[in-house]
Parts: C-alpha cells; structure tokens; sequence
C-alpha cells in the first residue's frame, strides 16, 4: 500500500561552493579532509557514501546528519532547505 510520508526536520551544515581555490580549501578544511581540487573547470571531488562525487561552481557541499559530506545542486537545495537564525 503506497503511503504519503513526510521529510523529518533536520537541521544541517552547508556552505556554497564558489569554485574558487580558496572556497574549495574552506570546505576541505571545514569537513576536516581534503577534497580533490581539480581546479577546472570549477569542480571539487568529494568521497560520499555513494563513491566520489563532483561538486560544480554553484552547488552547496552539505554535512549530513552521520557526519558524511555531499554535494547539491543549488535549485534542489533551496526547495529542500531554509536558513535556520541562531
């Protein structure tokens, strides 16, 4: 039986990937391990859970709640998550 369920609310990390080297060693820094910098075309290659994945110029690197680190594309990210004020 298909049911309807309802995303629990969960309170994540994110920052924006600007595709600057600079942007690329704060999230690197930040998720305390180094990400592959390739540089260009704007890309940062980040180890999930899943096996590598690229981040684009524009795409927010999330921690997930067990710590893990992936990326989102931005369009997916602003329907899915709203700024928390602390």
């Amino acid at each position: 039986m298909i049911q309807k369920y309802r995303k629990k609310p969960v309170v994540i990390e994110a920052d924006l990937f600007d595709g600057s080297l600079a942007s690329a060693q704060r999230i690197s820094k930040w998720a305390g391990n180094p990400f592959g910098w390739t540089g260009s075309p704007d890309n940062l290659t980040i180890p999930t859970l899943e096996g590598d994945m690229t981040a684009s110029k524009g795409d927010y690197i999330i921690k997930g709640v067990q710590g893990e680190f992936y990326p989102c594309k931005p369009d997916i990210f602003e329907a899915t998550y709203e700024k928390v004020e602390v």
